[in-house]
């Protein structure tokens, strides 16, 4: 039995033509003698009846928010109204297909209310349904504790879904489908002439992904590398015999030309709502321990971290700010926050020990007059912190610099 997991974003069931070409993509898996598991995300927008925001509106007006458990109920109540609608569509085109929950596709998840960790999938009961041929349309972001009790996994948790599914049951393929036609070289509303990147390793997609391309939630690509199942991201909505979409796998596998020059960059990649944290003046050993186990503890993560004998420097998401500033004033530290930042990278594995990777970064900066406030590095990365007023420029000067356009790319060869 030869088994693809393909995943569907809210977009692509946000209407009945919509789900009529979500419809074709799975039938055209059976053609190819692939049994299709299929997971689906909430459709709807705010003011739609069924949407998440709707009914978390509606909790809100009663008290629910309060009640982490009961949040959670509503909130995976939007993907299984995605199932069973796509389920009904697929029934009508002929094919024999179920709803299974989370729960009941055998995720099970720790207690973790919101941002649900998955600790094992037991997909006995779906692989009952898989050997009867049945095309069974999985509720995605959600599972279930050993309690019991209905979980959700955090953004990104249908990708997650997809996957982890996909690993359990040994599927030959997961097909990420969203309202893009695939990865690309930078963010297309900011950089228009980005292009679809047609391989990726996973290494490099799941450095973008950290680092804020949204197309696939980092989660799911680790899952995936871990038991090395390819992924592919691609379009609903474009033709598939013209648009293929990025194929992710093992980096050997993914550079099948052997002549072709190596890729130092593969992509530049921003987020754009970070704030700058900045301890100055001299702090011992102890209390600089003290300021990030304090943040831990919390579950703030950190980033672009700087500790020096004057200072102690490092980021946080935007939504973690005001709480990050309670927790260090109230401890008695003494902390100038700015707002205003972004954060450009620019991700390869060609990098890997080559010269000149960062001269070239702020060069492309320092031509467009655009101040660095701080950088980090891996291997596969070098990361800016800029103003967020410089964001847009500082990705498309990064852009230019490494010749990632289609046609700055056929010039280059």
């Amino acid at each position: 039995m030869r088994i693809i997991v393909q995943k569907f974003g809210g977009t692509s069931l946000a209407t009945p033509a919509y789900r009529d070409l979500v419809a074709e993509r799975v039938l055209a898996a059976t053609r190819r003698s692939l049994l299709p598991i299929v997971v689906v995300s909430a459709m709807g927008r705010a003011g739609d009846p069924y949407a998440t925001d709707t009914l978390l509106e509606l909790g809100r007006q009663v008290g629910a928010d309060d009640a982490p458990r009961e949040t959670d109920l509503l909130m995976a109540c939007g993907e299984i109204i995605s199932a069973v609608v796509l389920a009904g569509t697929l029934r009508r085109k002929g094919l024999p297909a179920l709803v299974l929950t989370g729960g009941q596709a055998g995720i099970v998840t720790d207690r973790n209310f919101a941002n649900a960790r998955i600790l094992r999938v037991q997909p006995d009961h779906l692989r009952r349904h898989l050997d009867r041929g049945d095309v069974c349309v999985v509720a995605g972001f959600q599972g279930m504790a050993e309690t019991g009790d209905i979980t959700t996994l955090g953004r990104g948790g249908s990708d997650t879904t997809a996957a982890a599914l996909a690993v359990a049951v040994r599927a030959e393929l997961v097909e990420i489908y969203t309202d893009v036609s695939g990865v690309k070289t930078a963010d297309p509303r900011i950089v228009p002439e980005a292009r679809t990147l047609s391989m990726l390793s996973y290494e490099e997609i799941f450095q973008m992904a950290q680092q804020g391309a949204k197309v696939v939630h980092p989660r799911a690509v680790e899952l995936a590398m871990r038991a090395n199942v390819p992924v592919r991201v691609r379009s609903t909505f474009d033709d598939p015999e013209q648009e293929p979409g990025t194929l992710i796998t093992h980096g050997f596998e993914a550079d099948t030309q052997w002549d072709a020059p190596a890729r130092v960059v593969t992509g530049v990649t921003h987020l754009a709502h970070v704030v700058l944290c900045s301890l100055d003046g001299p702090l011992d050993h102890a209390s600089t321990v003290r300021v990030f186990r304090l943040l831990a503890d919390a579950g703030i993560s950190v980033d672009l971290i700087n500790v020096a004998p004057d200072r102690r420097r490092f980021i946080v998401a935007g939504g973690d700010a005001a709480r990050a500033r309670r927790l260090l004033e109230d401890t008695g530290f003494s902390v100038q926050f700015n707002p205003d930042c972004a954060k450009v990278s620019v991700v390869g594995t060609g990098m890997r020990g080559v010269p000149g990777v960062m001269a070239s970064v702020v060069e492309a900066l320092a031509d467009e007059g655009i101040p660095i406030l701080q950088t980090a590095d891996s291997h596969v990365t070098i990361s800016c912190l800029v103003t967020r007023a410089d964001m847009e420029r500082a990705v498309q000067a990064l852009h230019r610099k490494f010749l990632l356009d289609a046609h700055a790319a056929r010039t280059a060869d």
